[in-house]
């Protein structure tokens, strides 16, 4: 799945497109959107922001419709030069925003919806989200408040997980942060440190924050999607295993991380 990163480097892309554009032509070909007249509603309509919150994309237009984004597994945007050809076959576009000599494309959905301010408002998946991690004006305060939601014998590694303690960390930033900061994924909750908390989010913060100018390729690759490989610190074989109610893999080094 995307992580915040991914969708931070997104926008950076979108925005010197759209942002104070009126879109020149809009298509919306995904049969479930057919009725729902998107190119018609956003006619003549500037795109006032382009926003993340963690892995949430929200394109803000005038007149108070929102596009509202999220990737889950198979979804990607694309910023394209008329002309050139797309990543992802045109039959895969759910959404096509034309501006001058470019081409905003979503592929793939499989979340995308437009809404109204009232409506975005009652999206209790959104407002139920932690603090976005890149947010300029993060609180570690409320972050450790979050942290200790639910009971304290979930794992570190499912509370990193839950949107709801803080939005934008998935699978990879998981497991490569809690290496970063030797701390062993499938802790309880209720046995670590506030210190290592924070240890783990200002790793996630500052490399997360340089992949979402630079692209995925720059993420650290210390453990993710290593097993069996030797740990770069330490020498001893990254192991991994599922976590929580989704089985979600994380990956760590017995040793460093003991």
């Amino acid at each position: 799945m995307p992580e915040g990163d991914t969708i931070h480097h997104a926008a950076g892309r979108i925005r010197p497109v759209l942002l104070g554009k009126v879109p020149d032509q809009i298509a919306a070909p995904q049969r479930r959107h057919s009725l729902q007249r998107w190119p018609e509603r956003l006619q003549g309509c500037a795109v006032e922001a382009v926003e993340v919150h963690g892995k949430h994309l929200f394109l803000r237009f005038e007149g108070g419709l929102t596009l509202h984004s999220h990737l889950r597994m198979t979804g990607a945007w694309g910023v394209y030069r008329k002309g050139r050809p797309w990543r992802r076959s045109p039959s895969r576009a759910w959404l096509v925003l034309s501006v001058g000599d470019s081409d905003v494309v979503q592929f793939d959905g499989p979340l995308l919806e437009l809404l109204t301010e009232s409506q975005l408002r009652r999206q209790r998946r959104i407002a139920n989200l932690g603090q976005d991690l890149l947010a300029e004006d993060f609180d570690e305060s409320r972050f450790l408040q979050r942290l200790q939601m639910g009971s304290g014998s979930r794992t570190l590694g499912e509370a990193l997980l839950d949107q709801r303690v803080v939005a934008g960390i998935g699978n990879v930033w998981k497991s490569e942060a809690c290496f970063a900061a030797g701390i062993d994924p499938s802790r309880p909750i209720g046995e670590v440190e506030p210190q290592e908390a924070l240890a783990i989010v200002a790793f996630a913060r500052s490399q997360m924050a340089h992949s979402a100018i630079a692209g995925v390729g720059a993420r650290p690759q210390a453990v993710y999607g290593r097993r069996g490989l030797p740990c770069p610190r330490c020498g001893e074989r990254i192991l991994s295993r599922g976590q929580g109610v989704q089985n979600r893999t994380t990956f760590w080094c017995p040793r460093c991380q003991a």
